[in-house]
């Protein structure tokens, strides 16, 4: 019977990088599309606040293997076809950008009261209120959230699997259908998970503890 060899070790790794190559577009894509999304969520216009709420309740009471079949099988049924990698990028940024325009919201809207009308009261336009005062305060109170939900990205891009897309978990799938050796390949797989997801959230705890004590002095 066949074993895991430096071949398959290989492929793992690779298959690892693409995770990291994923999590890192749906970052950055669904940062860009989060950040209109939490700017929408506080915007003066009533209609604008609505569609970016009904957005991010629909996205967020979705699961993300619908949003990726929707994606790859939906998108040829009714214009062209995608690819696995193009349905995982698209599914993975709108997932993320439901999820960071709130988690930005949030923070946006927990910048203490006294800090916007000590901005209006400079006679500062909203642009230059959201940009000087608003924004630079609310950076500091999202980035721990925002880090934690890093972890999830990473792990969430193993459901692309189901796809074709070779990412971690279809590189293991993979071995394992040649080699039949679950336990070992997977429990490969979890270490290598760890390795990428425990600096994230070792990262996101010593910020949100700085955050803390930053807020006590």
């Amino acid at each position: 019977m066949l074993s895991i060899n430096v071949g398959h070790i290989e492929f793992l790794l690779q298959g690892a990088l693409w995770t990291i190559v994923l999590s890192s577009l749906a970052f950055l894509c669904g940062g860009i599309i989060g950040a209109l999304v939490a700017l929408a969520r506080i915007s003066p216009l009533r209609p604008v606040r609505s569609l970016a709420l009904i957005y991010v309740q629909v996205i967020q009471g979705t699961p993300l293997l619908i949003v990726l079949f929707l994606i790859y099988f939906g998108f040829p049924a009714v214009a062209f076809e995608v690819s696995s990698l193009a349905a995982a990028v698209i599914s993975m940024t709108i997932y993320v950008s439901a999820y960071l325009g709130e988690i930005w919201r949030g923070a946006i809207q927990s910048v203490p009261k006294a800090q916007w009308e000590a901005a209006e009261c400079l006679a500062l336009t909203r642009i230059q209120r959201m940009g000087e005062v608003i924004l630079p305060q609310a950076v500091k109170i999202a980035t721990p959230p925002t880090v934690g939900f890093l972890v999830q990205i990473v792990k969430n891009t193993s459901l692309v699997s189901v796809v074709g897309f070779v990412e971690l978990s279809r590189a293991a799938q993979l071995i394992n259908n040649s080699i039949f050796e679950p336990f070992k390949i997977y429990l490969i797989v979890a270490v290598i998970y760890f390795c990428l997801c425990f600096p994230l959230s070792f990262w996101s705890r010593r910020l949100e503890r700085n955050a803390v004590h930053a807020g006590a002095k």
